[in-house]
């Protein structure tokens, strides 16, 4: 009840520099914010081309997918990594790169993980908007099911924070971790859909690959996008509450650690 109580006092607190680190990247460009936009749209078609056009890779055995549709169904399991990696890439460093917050007393520091994770998901929500304006120059229409990507997004996000706060505690006292989290998101790039269907995979392999917890929801949010079916619900909710428990673990450990924070700082 303590963290809740906390969030919603600093609400405007989080709503500020939430919008302060999502805009900082832009800061001093000529296009700004356009830049959110523009980014996202110039990797769709990098990416696509690499892949369907040197590789000439198709989505799954047998596929008769264009080139169009293979842009959106890559570029959904991109924006679902890129959400994680974010928030995963910027955790170690949280306090160390806010040491001055840490010594006043008055400062919730457990919200700068939060704040972090709406930084990522503002970048999503971008991408999104870039995605399905591509669906609709394609196909013509947008899937009814699109706004049910904000639930697919909520386990996902809520995890990730609960495990910012584990990871940014570890980063004070080990300074490694920014390394091994950089080459740990690395990895999960390539074990995780993004570049292909889980039915690509060997049968062997497949109940190793639904193991990874993005699989799951690239899988739906391609679903809810792309395919305009609705998630599988019952599986879903287990995924928030496996994201609610490593949140209030990952606060637990948190406030557990933050009392030597000024020591080693």
């Amino acid at each position: 009840m303590g963290l809740f109580d906390t969030i919603w006092r600093s609400r405007q607190l989080i709503a500020l520099m939430t919008k302060r680190e999502a805009m900082s990247k832009y800061k001093g460009s000529v296009f700004g914010v356009a830049w959110s936009l523009v980014t996202p749209m110039l990797m769709m078609v990098v990416y696509t081309f690499v892949f369907s056009v040197v590789f000439k890779s198709k989505w799954g055995a047998g596929s008769t997918d264009s080139k169009t549709q293979f842009a959106v169904l890559l570029f959904t399991g991109m924006i679902i990594h890129g959400l994680f990696a974010e928030i995963f890439n910027k955790a170690p460093g949280i306090i160390l790169n806010n040491a001055n917050y840490v010594k006043r007393v008055v400062f919730p520091i457990e919200i700068l993980s939060i704040i972090s994770a709406g930084s990522a998901l503002f970048s999503a929500f971008v991408n999104v908007i870039v995605l399905m304006g591509a669906f609709f120059i394609f196909n013509g229409y947008i899937p009814w099911t699109m706004p049910l990507v904000i639930l697919i997004l909520g386990p996902l996000v809520i995890g990730c924070v609960g495990m910012s706060w584990i990871l940014s505690a570890l980063g004070v006292f080990l300074r490694d971790i920014s390394q091994s989290v950089g080459i740990f998101t690395t990895i999960m790039t390539f074990v995780s859909p993004v570049f292909f269907p889980v039915s690509a995979i060997p049968a062997d392999f497949q109940a190793i690959v639904r193991l990874n917890p993005l699989t799951f929801i690239i899988e739906q949010a391609r679903d809810v996008l792309i395919w305009g079916k609705t998630p599988e619900w019952s599986t879903l909710a287990l995924y928030y509450f496996g994201a609610a428990l490593t949140f209030f673990v990952g606060f637990v450990w948190f406030q557990k650690t933050r009392k030597g924070f000024s020591d080693v700082l």
